[in-house]
């Protein structure tokens, strides 16, 4: 009998130890899965960013460090683009968020930033007030020491105070950010969560 409930234990056991998926967040390992993302992770489709603009995200992360690709357009299709925001630097996870359940305070810092306009519509151009950064249509310009529009030079503003998030299927958030793009500082950092980008 005694052998037989051993057996009945040690089958329990690996039972546990096969379905226990290590990599999912728990309130113990989120801050160590958020420290350690690794990989592409994006949008899966466009997202209403309001006014009649949507928008695509494509984050990477290696060791610490993060780019950021975003793309703004008229239509959910991604066919009627304005701009391409790109982004690149490093990352890091500080304490949990008093303010947004599940989430940690991050700070990621922005080393170089890069816009490429689109649209060859100069009316639309100048309403996102990019007429006047001196962009050429479809190439990528670096704006890390001058800003232009919402996005301030790296001198002024290098770092972006947000939150991350990852939820039982691996899905990660971010914050959702203010209409003057503004996160600057501590005080500013978002206090909820925004839709989520999934790991490719």
């Amino acid at each position: 009998m005694k052998k037989i409930m051993l057996l009945c234990t040690l089958a329990l056991m690996l039972a546990t130890a096969f379905t226990t998926d290590k990599s999912k967040p728990t309130a113990e390992n989120m801050k160590q899965l958020l420290e350690n993302l690794n990989g592409t992770y994006k949008d899966q489709k466009a997202v209403d960013w309001g006014q009649g603009t949507f928008g695509r995200r494509v984050f990477t992360f290696n060791k610490g460090k993060w780019t950021l690709s975003f793309v703004l357009s008229l239509d959910p299709d991604m066919k009627n683009q304005i701009f391409i925001f790109r982004t690149e630097g490093d990352y890091r996870v500080l304490d949990p968020s008093a303010k947004v359940p599940n989430a940690y305070n991050a700070l990621f810092i922005e080393k170089k930033k890069f816009v490429t306009l689109k649209t060859a519509d100069t009316k639309l151009a100048q309403a996102f007030g990019l007429s006047a950064c001196g962009f050429i249509q479809n190439q990528e310009k670096d704006i890390s020491q001058t800003g232009c529009s919402l996005w301030k030079s790296v001198t002024e503003c290098n770092e972006d105070h947000d939150l991350l998030s990852l939820d039982k299927e691996g899905k990660l958030y971010f914050g959702l950010r203010p209409p003057d793009n503004n996160m600057c500082s501590a005080d500013k950092r978002p206090t909820q969560l925004y839709s989520p980008v999934e790991k490719q």
